[in-house]
């Protein structure tokens, strides 16, 4: 996966799970969980204030580069959402929770949308607001807890970096447990206990720098994650979150039937780039499958038909990065390559099949193709750049599961079926929930014909065309959504 200096490549990551869930080769998995739980015991994870850091100079994810940028903490979040739906490793469950918590705490305007970058210095000095004395360290947390923290965090008076200490775990809880002959809930409580300490006193440091310019595709990546930590670990405080970014970015980012690029100080910037929609819309689709509230569905359809006008090439196909709106250039860049951000391209042509199973249109899936097949070079020759796209190519080609579920909103199998269901690792599916005598067809013709059995929340399972018979019990609906 790389050498030093070692960058999160969240894309790649995805990827791989995506392949180990069709290929059924442990070799990817492996490598996916065995990369999140390095980063994850990593300096360049901070393990007081949650949340990662830029990338890691280092081979070993120990020494980062301080600065925390949005876009890294949101894919991130989102990969170790469906590395903890596939193995139930309580460590990934904690790393969501912790960089949920930082991103809402450091990084939210009031408003609602989210600060772009966290600087990686502080009075002049980088790291100097992460990193730990040793001697600082033991008079915080007196001698026997401050000794045990220290052996478990490898914090000494040598230091791990330029005579300070970047926090990293060397010892897990049972070897820490053994190591000072005390019971494993013992530790566990010291760490949770000191790392609060740490925390408090850390927070009476000078704080770096915050850039707080509100990007919107930046923002429509966090959309994203905040939608699928609430899926699995149904958060509240994560839905609202989502819903009032989304509302902040329609009443503040959006004028003249246009995105707008950056927000800050109640000043909007440019008009908004083939990110903004893309990127947008896709975090629009995980949030109406987290909520199932039909508007949000609406307005990411909004989206992908302003995204077609404005930035489609109608001679070669994809995307132009600049839409009609924006000023006339001698030449419109076509991004497709998928760095640290992922490509426009990749992730609207995401939008564009994941919509077309939704509404039916047939133009989505034709444009979706044509962008496929002409970047399908790119995918064979550089497949590590291409890593979004080829997410993108694997939903073509294996066609999602359509999941209806018809019952009433307020029934709690209903409820229940949905969270079992947003609990696998799915990552081709559309999911959508009607309530009994909706005109389902008038929505959408995928939809014709489904009707509530018995009285009970009705589960329909279709994929390529075919639909099973409608189930109501957990035990007859997963083995539909597994096989």
């Amino acid at each position: 996966m790389g050498r030093a200096p070692k960058f999160p490549n969240a894309g790649v990551y995805e990827l791989f799970l995506r392949h180990y869930r069709k290929s059924k080769s442990g070799r990817f998995l492996e490598m996916v969980a065995h990369t999140l739980t390095k980063m994850a015991e990593g300096g360049i994870y901070d393990h007081l204030g949650g949340g990662f850091h830029r990338y890691s100079v280092d081979e070993k994810w120990l020494v980062p580069h301080f600065e925390k940028m949005l876009y890294d903490n949101a894919q991130l979040t989102r990969v170790y959402v469906d590395a903890f739906r596939i193995t139930q490793d309580p460590l990934f469950h904690a790393i969501v929770r912790e960089t949920l918590s930082y991103l809402l705490r450091e990084m939210r305007d009031a408003a609602g949308g989210f600060y772009s970058t966290q600087d990686a210095d502080s009075e002049g000095v980088e790291g100097k607001f992460f990193v730990w004395e040793y001697e600082e360290v033991m008079k915080i947390l007196g001698q026997e807890a401050g000794e045990i923290f220290c052996r478990i965090y490898d914090v000494s008076e040598l230091g791990n970096f330029e005579g300070g200490n970047i926090l990293h775990p060397i010892l897990q809880a049972e070897q820490a447990a053994k190591f000072f002959r005390k019971d494993m809930s013992e530790i566990k409580r010291l760490v949770a206990d000191a790392r609060a300490k740490l925390f408090q006193e850390r927070e009476k440091r000078p704080k770096p720098f915050r850039d707080e310019k509100i990007l919107l595709s930046w923002n429509g990546l966090m959309l994203s994650a905040l939608a699928e930590a609430y899926k699995v670990i149904g958060e509240e405080a994560y839905r609202e979150a989502a819903e009032k970014t989304a509302d902040f970015i329609c009443a503040k980012m959006f004028h003249g039937g246009l995105l707008l690029h950056s927000y800050k100080d109640g000043k909007t910037g440019l008009p908004g780039f083939l990110d903004d929609y893309a990127f947008l819309g896709v975090g629009l689709l995980d949030l109406y499958e987290a909520t199932l509230k039909r508007s949000t569905l609406e307005r990411a359809t909004e989206l992908a038909e302003i995204m077609n006008r404005e930035f489609w090439d109608d001679v070669d196909g994809a995307f132009f990065y600049t839409g009609k709106s924006h000023e006339r250039l001698i030449s419109r860049a076509k991004p497709a390559f998928d760095g640290s951000v992922p490509s426009g391209n990749s992730i609207a042509t995401q939008l564009l099949l994941r919509l077309y199973h939704y509404t039916g249109r047939e133009e989505y899936l034709k444009k979706a193709e044509k962008i496929l097949r002409l970047y399908y070079d790119g995918m064979e020759q550089q497949p590590f750049g291409f890593a979004h796209m080829l997410s993108a190519l694997a939903f073509y080609l294996e066609k999602p599961k359509e999941i209806v579920l018809v019952g009433e909103k307020d029934d709690r199998r209903r409820r229940d079926l949905l969270k079992k269901i947003h609990s696998l690792y799915l990552p081709n599916k559309t999911v959508q929930a009607f309530e009994p005598g909706e005109p389902l067809g008038k929505l959408s013709p995928l939809l014709e014909g489904k009707i509530q059995i018995s009285g009970k929340t009705t589960v329909y399972v279709c994929h390529n065309f075919t639909c099973s018979p409608p189930v109501t019990e957990w035990e007859e609906l997963e083995p539909l959504l597994e096989n």
